[in-house]
């Protein structure tokens, strides 16, 4: 069985990488009309957003390449992304006084894309899936780099962690905390901080429904892979659920539940209408989560909501924005 990090490991690595990422802030929201249509008695989001490069992929990306042996760090790091773990590893890398050579899907936003170069990665495009990997494999074997994975493994996990551990150091005791799950390296690490401190506190995962393995993984009890994704929540969208991820998601989550792409434009307006937020559609997930199918469950608790990333480019977040216009109402509607 695999076993969760324990407090004092997760509390060990976010002190080794403290220096390098962003105590991202903690924020109580005092909005009322996200507060009423929640039913919750407080919610705080959690702004990762404001990490490095935009997302809470820094932490991971970092929190693995601390890990890479002296010998192999002459090589460099590889990884597969359709967007912001690209980027974060390529960050990672930099700072790290490491050359990246990072595979991005051949649909990727040419926004991210740029993202990516921008922080010294030399980037190369292939089709999503199985070849994506296949590229990563060809420069693992052939230039000796580390594959960064973009969500699979202890170090990816323990680094996702000190989001929890922040949140509840920042925000106190909670009731429910909130985490848009795609393959399970973010909110696998948020769960184990969050159940580490207080075992009692709720911890569900909001998937697209056009990419939902966790939830089918959960029902079939092993990781499984999708015959096709479809959703514009591209951060979220990997095919498959992979051991570790699985297994901790398995272990530590009280529930996955599902939003539609309406739902999650949805969340993206409300975001800019009542937080004063442009992000992208990961993190819209997760509020038109907190909104939609877990409001019931959330009523009368105090609630965390983990903004996990805002790397869109403006002409495709105005076009969400506007979709977002005509669902936004059904979001906030008494349930």
């Amino acid at each position: 069985m695999t076993t969760p990090p324990n407090l004092a490991t997760i509390t060990a690595r976010h002190t080794e990488l403290a220096p390098h990422i962003v105590r991202t802030p903690t924020v109580c929201c005092h909005a009322e009309r996200l507060l009423q249509a929640s039913g919750a008695s407080s919610l705080v989001f959690k702004f990762e957003q404001l990490q490095h490069t935009g997302t809470f992929k820094a932490r991971g990306a970092l929190s693995v390449l601390s890990t890479i042996a002296p010998d192999k760090r002459a090589s460099g790091i590889t990884a597969v992304s359709a967007g912001n773990h690209a980027i974060a590893a390529a960050w990672a890398a930099r700072r790290a006084g490491l050359s990246a050579s990072v595979v991005m899907q051949s649909n990727a936003n040419p926004f991210r894309v740029a993202l990516a170069e921008a922080e010294g990665a030399r980037v190369i495009l292939a089709e999503p899936g199985p070849p994506a990997f296949a590229e990563a494999e060809r420069l693992e074997r052939e230039e000796g780099r580390t594959f960064v994975h973009p969500f699979e493994g202890e170090h990816t996990t323990l680094g996702a962690a000190g989001v929890g551990l922040e949140l509840l150091q920042d925000a106190g005791d909670l009731d429910a905390v909130v985490v848009a799950l795609g393959g399970g390296g973010l909110i696998s690490g948020v769960a184990a901080a969050v159940k580490a401190i207080q075992p009692n506190c709720a911890v569900y995962g909001v998937e697209p429904t056009g990419a939902n393995a966790m939830q089918q993984s959960r029902a079939k009890g092993e990781p499984t892979t999708l015959d096709k994704v479809a959703t514009i929540a591209d951060s979220l969208g990997p095919p498959m659920t992979l051991p570790y991820s699985f297994a901790l998601c398995q272990q530590l989550l009280d529930d996955v539940v599902s939003v539609d792409d309406d739902q999650i434009c949805a969340g993206l307006r409300l975001y800019q209408e009542d937080l004063k937020l442009a992000v992208e559609p990961a993190a819209g997930a997760a509020l038109a989560g907190a909104l939609g199918p877990l409001r019931s469950r959330l009523a009368g608790q105090r609630v965390g909501v983990v903004v996990c990333g805002a790397n869109i480019d403006a002409a495709t977040y105005a076009t969400y924005l506007e979709r977002g216009t005509a669902h936004a109402a059904a979001l906030l509607a008494p349930g």
